[in-house]
């Protein structure tokens, strides 16, 4: 089966935007670039689940999510205190 959709360009590039996100040194730019990463891991998710993809990358989007959503919750609560 073909696939259907066309990939932006920040959903094959999921890699960059993570690694911005987690190496963001300002405080007021942190909040957005995690969720610019996380948006475009999520995009990219469901692009291998459609398409199928390695498994070394499948993996490393697991990890990716899961280090993301870590540094949501300590800016949440960084933001708290």
């Amino acid at each position: 089966m073909e696939n259907l959709f066309l990939p932006c360009p920040s959903v094959t590039d999921w890699k960059a935007l993570y690694r911005a996100a987690i190496s963001e040194t300002d405080r007021k730019l942190t909040s957005q670039r995690l969720a610019e990463a996380e948006k475009a891991a999520l995009a990219r998710g469901r692009e291998l689940f459609y398409s199928g993809g390695t498994l070394e990358e499948k993996e490393a989007l697991e990890d990716a999510l899961y280090a993301l959503h870590a540094l949501k919750s300590v800016c949440r609560s960084d933001e708290g205190a």
